[in-house]
């Protein structure tokens, strides 16, 4: 047996756990679409648990396959009647798969590149999302997907440059000023490197939101990237390294305050990755203990609410990490309600993966698109103008999907919405000369 395989031994009662039920398999994305009980969890869990128990090479195919085609959505922990913490042991599996792929795949020679020597480096990091702003803002991306260069552009590299176009802002900037601190409780807003590099405006929408609702927001400077991509990557050692760097820098009792489903997912999980860790494991989980979604903050303290500034019909997908990581699902979509009024419709399997998944969508085109198609099938029907989630990986993936589909959608975040009405009401005015007094 590999010596690697540990990380999946280690994980023997966990693998244990599951009682074979099957309930898991509709609520799997992969099994709906190949119908191979290989590609649901409980069929993962058996090639797990045969790599970890020394029955199957970590070199087999089927175990890289079937463990790769998964979206990590972790829909099947919600209906799981034992408990299996599947997304755990996912993240295990694929920290196995890391060191047993052959190093001859270049695919995962890059991956393994840009994630060691760029995220894990904030400068690089910010380069790299400056130069990507730079394209975007330029027109780039957008004259290349319309030229006639795009019939000689791979489906792949087609759908990276309408992922990155579709990061571009729903809505037109009014310039709200930025408002003062109130008198209240002190929160810290993780801007997630995403988050900062392509969608600074969500950042600055959720400070002013948490203001006007009298908390103090301040973000800490030395914060870096979540380690989500990392964790998903099966590089878990690069995921620890990241999440120490941010334990520091969020030293305090304060809420840690995420607007990105799944970072808010990941920064939970910071008590398992030290779990193990007798320097670090109480402080890790005490910092997990703290994060929560904007909208699950903007509950504790009795929500303002305005009326709806728009007149387009809006409608919600549920980013799969915030619903079945944070559990904040529903507070998020109760926060849009506030916002959009009798303008909100509601979204059939609003509970499904979108495909995007982190990278997925650039790793697993075609499972991912297959994903999508069902997606924009459900938005087709409800004819919104409008469609919000909570998580920048799933709005540029959806984006991209609806504009090389031809569809009219514009897609963004609900705090922004939840913004936009607040400045249509005037209540920033209002908070404004409050904050004064």
């Amino acid at each position: 047996m590999n010596t690697d395989q540990n990380a999946l031994a280690s994980e023997e009662q966990k693998l244990l756990a599951c009682i074979h039920c099957g309930l898991c398999l509709e609520a799997c994305p992969t099994y709906v679409i190949t119908g191979n009980e290989n590609d649901g969890p409980r069929g993962r869990l058996y090639l797990m648990r045969a790599v970890a128990e020394g029955r199957l090479e970590d070199t087999s195919s089927a175990f890289q396959t079937h463990i790769d085609r998964c979206l990590g959505c972790r829909a099947c922990e919600q209906v799981c009647p034992a408990g299996v913490e599947y997304g755990q042991l996912l993240e295990s599996s694929r920290e196995v798969l890391q060191h047993a792929q052959p190093k001859s795949d270049m695919a995962n020679r890059m991956l393994q590149l840009v994630l060691r020597h760029i995220w894990l480096s904030p400068a690089r990091l910010r380069i790299f999302f400056g130069a990507s702003r730079l394209f975007r803002n330029l027109g780039l991306a957008r004259l290349l997907l319309k030229s006639r260069l795009a019939g000689l552009i791979s489906p792949r590299a087609e759908f990276a440059l309408a992922l990155l176009e579709s990061s571009r802002p729903a809505f037109r900037n009014r310039g709200t000023p930025s408002q003062p601190d109130q008198r209240g409780e002190d929160v810290l807003l993780f801007a997630g490197c995403v988050g900062e590099g392509l969608f600074a405006r969500v950042n600055r929408a959720t400070k002013r939101v948490l203001r006007a609702n009298n908390f103090n927001v301040s973000t800490p400077k030395d914060q870096v990237c979540c380690g989500a991509l990392h964790a998903h990557a099966g590089d878990l050692e690069g995921a620890r390294e990241l999440a120490r760097k941010n334990i520091v820098a969020f030293d305090s009792d304060a809420p840690i305050v995420t607007n990105a489903g799944g970072c808010g997912a990941m920064l939970m999980t910071y008590g398992h990755l030290f779990a193990n860790d007798k320097d670090l494991a109480g402080q890790a989980a005490k910092f997990s203990a703290r994060v929560r979604d904007v909208s699950q903050q903007l509950e504790t303290s009795g929500m303002r609410t305005a009326p709806s500034s728009g007149e387009d019909y809006v409608t919600y997908d549920t980013s799969c990490h915030l619903l079945y990581g944070q559990c904040a699902g529903d507070a998020s979509e109760r926060m849009l309600r506030t916002a959009s009024g009798n303008k909100f419709i509601a979204l059939n399997g609003t509970e499904r993966c979108c495909g995007a998944a982190g990278i997925y969508n650039l790793m697993q085109p075609d499972m991912s698109q297959k994903v999508l198609n069902e997606k924009l099938a459900h938005i087709r029907e409800t004819r919104a103008g409008i469609l919000a989630t909570g998580n920048p990986g799933c709005q540029m993936h959806i984006g991209a999907g609806a504009s090389l589909a031809g569809m009219s959608l514009r897609v963004c975040h609900p705090i922004e919405l939840v913004d936009q009405a607040y400045e249509h009401s005037g209540l920033y005015k209002n908070s404004h000369k409050e904050a004064q007094n």
